[in-house]
């Protein structure tokens, strides 16, 4: 009934490096997405910093998805969502079922950084 948003998971790709490292690929040929549903995306924090040089403004969204459903989603990936690029901000979080223990729903916090 309330989980009616929806995101695109980027996740990215990898690499080679100079030292022989294999690192994480954020080049558009490189990153996967992936269509994820079922979730309610609410607004929780807007932080604005003023220096000499520069406004920067930090907002956050909560997510949650729908009872019984696990999205992948990890803490290194970006969410695309409502025309913006997101990050995950922490670990994404499984939540048990109170009287069985089984998974219930996930929840985890995405941000935006401008300026």
């Amino acid at each position: 009934m309330f989980f009616f948003d929806s995101v695109v998971r980027v996740r990215a790709g990898t690499r080679t490096d100079r030292g022989g490292n294999t690192v994480e690929d954020w080049s558009d040929g490189a990153v996967t997405r992936a269509a994820v549903g079922q979730l309610n995306v609410q607004p929780t924090s807007q932080a604005e910093t003023t220096d000499a040089t520069r406004t920067a403004v930090i907002t956050g969204w909560r997510v949650q998805s729908e009872e019984g459903t696990a999205p992948d989603i990890t803490a290194r990936d970006r969410i695309e969502w409502n025309g913006m690029t997101l990050l995950v901000e922490g670990e994404v979080a499984p939540w048990p079922d109170p009287l069985t223990g089984a998974h219930h729903h996930t929840e985890f916090t995405m941000v935006r950084a401008t300026g």
